[in-house]
């Protein structure tokens, strides 16, 4: 998982340097960054995504990213309904042949109210938190109480155990 979420990083800060400079919405107190990123199995027959917050100067979006390389078939600019943690979004298929086809679903653009990347990365944990679930602490274990023995079982043994009495 590590190494796709490395490559979709990568691919962004290229985009960065190669097609974004000089554009006013670049904010350039934030650089690229994947937040929370999570292996998860969502969808039925899509196989296993990492899931998490991409952060760029230019917008921050959830993703899902497949964790095979993937071609676009025909998928790019596409909406689909998916779920991430609790809720369902619309994503939108995007592609480039070093990361493959993945999905992102807006959250901020442009990114010019952030005035730093600790405020746009503790931003990005928030979302995360809101939509997965939290995990459910693990229940203390449960006293079992012994049977109790009948009162005259009790007697019975006391007498069965007395000096003098045959066992």
């Amino acid at each position: 998982m590590d190494t796709r979420v490395n490559a979709l990083v990568n691919f962004y800060r290229r985009v960065e340097i190669e097609r974004m400079q000089g554009i006013p919405i670049l904010n350039p107190q934030l650089c690229v960054e994947a937040v929370g990123f999570r292996r998860t199995d969502t969808e039925p027959g899509d196989g296993a995504v990492a899931e998490g917050v991409l952060i760029t100067p230019w917008f921050m979006s959830l993703v899902r990213l497949p964790l095979d390389l993937q071609d676009h078939a025909g998928r790019v600019a596409r909406k689909a309904v998916r779920g991430f943690g609790n809720e369902r979004f619309d994503f939108i298929g995007a592609h480039d042949p070093a990361v493959g086809y993945h999905e992102a679903c807006a959250l901020f653009s442009p990114m010019a109210d952030f005035r730093s990347q600790a405020q746009a990365r503790e931003t990005a944990e928030a979302v995360l938190a809101q939509l997965r679930p939290a995990p459910q602490p693990a229940s203390p274990p449960v006293a079992v109480a012994e049977p109790v023995p009948a009162r005259r079982s009790f007697f019975m043994a006391r007498r069965a155990g007395a000096p003098g009495s045959a066992a």
